[in-house]
């Protein structure tokens, strides 16, 4: 049931009594990885993103020292993915329902004692949903701290293994996700079938992007014809093991780092 999370970081495996005795509860990590069930191409299985971020996480909590609390609640594998449905396979939640989700489960960690979460996300369609929540629970709850975070923000090696064209427009099923699943799962990979798409007749001198500072909305299909958006054919599984070193390290890292957090305050004496 744990996946590749450490079982004795799994937060369901723990019991209620487990939970009321923990020492240092307010401070502990609670960690909702976030991923899709999405087309990833004719090459690719929908759960890649559910399955890059659980394994991240597992090996990155798998370096931490038992000291630091940090626990990992049962992925939530279903996000906002709608700009893939139109490829068979594809399920999505709307942005109302997973705001909701992220809610409920905010409040029932809230209710039991923790004031830490982190929302870790590997699906590039929803990382504006996580910010919206994280903002209004912490509104609702001013000692609560969310962390509505994405996998691959922290620094890694993508950058030493990609060409700089994939760095920029291998977004989706490309050489990065297909070579960290051939090191993740590469029994569920058919090399066979890839084949590289870039995004098809993006406006030129023009200051707009599919992302950045001056984005414009797209779904996959205006971009794709096969649901790739890079390069797979380069992937290999040693380049996968590269990247899941490089993140799962990070991500260690990061998770410390949120531990020792402490949330700002001002003294100021204008405010309610």
């Amino acid at each position: 049931m744990h996946g590749p999370i450490p079982p004795h970081r799994y937060f369901a495996y723990l019991t209620w009594t487990d939970i009321e005795a923990m020492p240092e509860r307010a401070n502990a990590v609670i960690v909702q990885p976030m991923g899709a069930i999405e087309q990833h191409g004719p090459h690719l299985p929908l759960a890649v993103d559910s399955a890059i971020c659980t394994t991240v996480l597992g090996n990155a909590l798998a370096q931490l020292d038992d000291a630091v609390p940090v626990y990992s609640l049962p992925p939530l594998y279903y996000g906002k993915s709608n700009e893939h449905w139109h490829f068979p396979g594809t399920i999505t939640l709307s942005a109302e329902t997973l705001l909701k989700v992220i809610y409920d489960v905010a409040e029932s960690i809230y209710r039991a004692g923790f004031r830490k979460l982190v929302l870790l996300n590997a699906h590039g369609g929803q990382p504006q949903v996580l910010e919206i929540a994280a903002r209004d629970l912490h509104q609702v709850h001013d000692d609560l701290m969310v962390f509505p975070l994405f996998v691959w923000a922290v620094p890694n090696c993508a950058g030493d293994l990609l060409t700089p064209k994939e760095m920029e427009l291998g977004i989706h099923a490309g050489d990065a996700e297909t070579s960290l699943m051939l090191s993740i799962l590469p029994e569920q990979v058919r090399m066979a079938e890839a084949k590289a798409e870039f995004p098809q007749n993006l406006p030129t001198d023009s200051w707009l992007t599919m992302e950045g500072a001056l984005p414009f909305a797209w779904v996959t299909r205006d971009l794709s014809a096969s649901g790739v958006l890079g390069d797979p054919t380069m992937a290999t599984g040693a380049k996968g093991e590269q990247l899941l070193t490089s993140l799962a390290t990070s991500w260690a890292t990061a998770l410390e780092d949120i531990y020792r957090f402490r949330q700002p305050h001002t003294d100021s004496a204008y405010l309610p």
